[in-house]
């Protein structure tokens, strides 16, 4: 008979990281599961997987995450189907704290929040944490999402943590095939629009460490490309709020030149425009303008301390909190610049180059 509960880890060359994975998920409260790790063939993870008796499986050549899964999927036989990466610390009751959930029948699939893991984290991804978490800045995301109740209905579950029926992966196909990014953002919204629910359990909780600001920014700048490419591929995907934050680039750029314009245009000389004092531009459009950019900083810098104040990230400091606006800031930078990247890609006709998080293949 199969297990009830299938864990899938897809990994590539991080077998250092998934030892501690598969240490947590061997130790579960709930014992009616089977660990799978899908990887390249030759992928040290391998050898750790087997050492410890748990399956690998090769992932015929996969270039990305979503035909590794889908390889995975078609390999096992489970009910139920878990996600999660080579990178997290797993608590010891996370299967048991999502799989209660599928006895009621309306559970299509359940997940829970992430967070960094707090004492094996620097300030800076700390900082990056509670700006992930930031309730005002983060477009709808799952990082971090707390549950008012025991289940809160939701769009999209965390890929990090994640579990589902597998009748409804069938049904759905699995995950895109050849998603470069994005692929369970797209498996939850044609999970949705096939009329199943998807939920959240604010409880279950799973420890993911985050990368240093430099891989992050790079992580997030990919991630704003695969995002827009898949909001042309399902519509109902974007957003106003993903509008938004796809322009703050520009936003930016433009209330630097307004402010420029107002102060050069108020009589102030490039030699002392970082120094002045904005009351000394003559009172009119001039001084108005000049006032934007310091104006627009200081209304950023507060939305984001307080929307960090309320995060529900572990890793809350002053310290944290205060330089959370910093990432915050960069970050959204980084997602505007990465959906201009898939826009030109598509007005220009050119092929849509986007590396998966792993660099994987």
């Amino acid at each position: 008979m199969p297990n009830r509960v299938c864990v899938i880890i897809p990994t590539v060359e991080n077998s250092d990281e998934l030892e501690i994975v598969l240490d947590g998920l061997l130790t579960q409260t709930y014992q009616d599961l089977e660990v799978v790790v899908v990887g390249p063939e030759n992928d040290p993870g391998r050898e750790i997987a087997e050492r410890r008796g748990v399956r690998f499986i090769d992932d015929e050549g996969s270039s990305n995450r979503a035909d590794a899964c889908n390889v995975a999927i078609r390999e096992t036989d489970s009910e139920l189907v878990f996600f999660t990466d080579d990178d997290v610390i797993v608590p010891p009751n996370w299967v048991e704290s999502l799989e209660r959930w599928f006895e009621k029948s309306e559970v299509s699939g359940v997940g829970g929040p992430n967070f960094a893991p707090v004492n094996e984290s620097s300030l800076w991804q700390k900082a990056i944490d509670v700006a992930f978490c930031n309730r005002f800045l983060t477009a709808g995301t799952n990082y971090g999402r707390q549950t008012k109740g025991e289940l809160e209905e939701v769009e999209q579950l965390p890929g990090v943590n994640s579990a589902y029926r597998r009748v409804v992966l069938s049904e759905v196909g699995g995950f895109d095939s050849g998603a470069i990014g994005a692929e369970d953002v797209m498996l939850d919204h044609r999970i949705r629009l096939a009329g199943h629910r998807l939920w959240s359990d604010g409880s279950a909780v799973i420890w993911h460490r985050r990368r240093d600001l430099v891989r992050v920014r790079k992580q997030i700048r990919n991630y704003g490309q695969v995002r827009a490419l898949a909001g042309r591929r399902y519509p109902s995907l974007w957003g106003w709020s993903h509008n938004l934050v796809s322009a703050f680039p520009a936003i930016v750029a433009i209330s630097i030149f307004i402010s420029f314009w107002g102060a050069m245009n108020g009589g102030v000389s490039w030699p002392e425009f970082w120094n002045i004092s904005f009351e000394e531009v003559p009172l009119g459009p001039e001084r108005f303008a000049a006032h934007l950019l310091p104006t627009l900083a200081i209304l950023f810098n507060a939305i984001a301390w307080i929307g960090a104040s309320i995060a529900p990230s572990p890793s809350k400091s002053v310290t944290t909190i205060l330089l959370s606006s910093i990432v915050s800031f960069l970050l959204l930078w980084d997602y505007g610049i990465g959906v201009l990247k898939a826009r030109w890609s598509i007005i220009t006709g050119s092929p849509a180059s986007q590396i998966d998080d792993r660099d994987r293949g």
